[in-house]
């Protein structure tokens, strides 16, 4: 009975953990729909005045970006702000020919009249981080806006962004991103799916309450001295933009998130693409709860309920740890509740947790409703998209369990850019991207053999006990089933 209490005792205590932080989406989901009756009264600044137009730098930080590079170029080139108060900085680190057709694209633009740089490096010292802060030395700007390869900014960016900065409080202005290949695939739609309930419900949620935020990466603004208050941008975790964003809220800086402005970019089509790119967010979070955790919970400057949201958003990436722990126990689960008559009132109150999918559930609708639409047809198309993104995800659960894990212990590994494709359309390929990965990693056969245990699981539901077998967990192993194979399948198969 030792082994049965220890799978026991840490299954339930990984479904607490994903109980609490469902409530905490719940408390978010609450937060986001006050926040919606509320009118914005911040001060701006008035563009129509010369004087009031502040100092611009742009920077764009790439490595090796074929297939989008003149895309974005032209792209921010179409920026609509005063040429004399922008400057344009393209942070190159590349290492393949784009170094070459990068500087003559940036020279075509320059005789446009466009202040833009090109800006090398003899060595990645800090990846991106490294890249921003080296930029960060030269750059003109009072105001420091950031964007990734494939994001497509839209001519008034600036202009529905900057003005906010008038507020001297705030550091950051962040804006929501869109997908211009939200439908190409399922990996697609369920990868925006994510975003989209990241965009609105936790974004919204959090910072209608004065809770810490996190810039994205890309697709926002900071003011220049904000970023050097706060320590200005370290390369020592890979998620450089969530270790800035604290520790700028730490020393007090506020962040204005915009809603309703939509910054359009392109999601991984490829399940390799989306893995490194899930595995890099996924350790960087946790390397980020290592180093932050004590800040948080020793500043005494922030509420009580700030730190809570905070140390669970920090947390965030360890849910598919505690994901993977209750799917893994849940069929010796299922062989104990039938073997012990005597803990039929544990779980009993056990099942009680279910509560926690119902929770993301009711959470996600409000957010998918807001893209689409409610009624019947979309509410239908809400629950297969629901189920669909739950399998999928929990079959990136050893994934990006093993990318937590490696966060949490300080495992130290290389920034993998996501590689990018130029794709918007049904009719675009990826085949022959350059810069996939050929090579299939060893977590895909352990998530073969996944597959085939939840096919266990499945069946161990018609033969467990004396009473003509238990599906209460049938649908959940049916799940896990299709989301590991998918996942497995998808990885031996999406290849170059």
């Amino acid at each position: 009975m030792i082994l049965e209490s220890i799978i026991i005792v840490i299954y339930s205590v990984a479904l607490i953990l994903i109980f609490m932080y469902a409530l905490a989406q719940l408390n978010l989901l609450f937060n986001y729909l006050s926040a919606q009756k509320k009118e914005s009264n911040c001060p701006q600044f008035n563009l129509n005045n010369p004087e009031e137009i502040p100092f611009v730098t742009i920077q764009l930080p790439v490595f090796n970006e074929l297939y989008v590079m003149d895309r974005l170029l032209d792209n921010i080139a179409e920026i609509d702000y005063p040429k004399d108060k922008l400057e344009i900085q393209v942070l190159d680190d590349s290492t393949d020919e784009t170094i070459k057709t990068t500087a003559t694209h940036v020279s075509k633009l320059k005789e446009t009249g466009l202040d833009i740089k090109h800006i090398t490096r003899s060595n990645r010292e800090g990846f991106k981080a490294g890249a921003l802060k080296e930029g960060l030395k030269i750059a003109k700007g009072e105001y420091i806006a950031i964007f990734d390869a494939d994001f497509l900014p839209k001519r008034d960016w600036l202009k529905r962004t900057i003005p906010y900065f008038k507020n001297p409080e705030i550091g950051v202005v962040q804006t929501r991103w869109g997908h211009i290949n939200r439908n190409y695939s399922v990996l697609t739609r369920i990868q925006a799916f994510a975003l989209d309930a990241h965009f609105t419900l936790e974004q919204v949620g959090r910072n209608s309450k004065g809770h810490f935020i996190n810039f994205n990466g890309t697709a926002g603004i900071w003011r220049k001295e904000c970023i050097i208050d706060a320590g200005n941008w370290e390369g020592d975790t890979l998620t450089e933009d969530l270790d800035l964003s604290y520790r700028a809220q730490l020393k007090n800086w506020k962040f204005k998130y915009l809603e309703d402005v939509e910054t359009p970019a392109e999601l991984p089509v490829v399940i390799s693409a989306a893995r490194s790119q899930q595995f890099r967010w996924n350790k960087g979070g946790a390397e980020n709860f290592r180093k932050m955790m004590w800040r948080v919970l020793k500043n005494e400057t922030i509420s009580a309920k700030t730190k809570v949201h905070g140390l669970l958003h920090l947390l965030n990436s360890t849910m598919f740890l505690n994901v993977l722990i209750v799917a893994v126990l849940s069929i010796p689960m299922l062989y104990i509740k039938n073997e012990y008559a005597h803990l039929k009132m544990y779980f009993y109150v056990m099942s009680f947790f279910v509560i926690s999918t119902v929770i993301f559930f009711i959470c996600y609708w409000f957010m998918y409703k807001r893209t689409y639409g409610s009624g019947i047809k979309n509410f239908v198309q809400y629950i297969a998209m629901f189920f669909t993104f739950f399998s999928i995800a929990m079959g990136f659960s050893l994934h990006n369990s093993i990318a937590v894990i490696e966060g949490h212990f300080g495992k130290r590994s290389e920034f993998v850019r996501t590689p990018k494709f130029n794709i918007s359309s049904l009719k675009d390929s990826w085949k022959g991207n350059k810069y996939l990965k050929k090579n299939i990693s060893a977590h895909v056969i352990i998530e073969g053999l996944l597959m085939l245990y939840f096919g266990f699981g499945m069946y161990s539901a018609f033969v467990v006990g004396d009473q003509g077998g238990d599906f209460g967990l049938f649908p959940f192993h049916l799940m896990l089933f299709l989301g590991f194979g998918f996942v497995f399948f998808k990885s031996l198969t999406s290849k170059a």
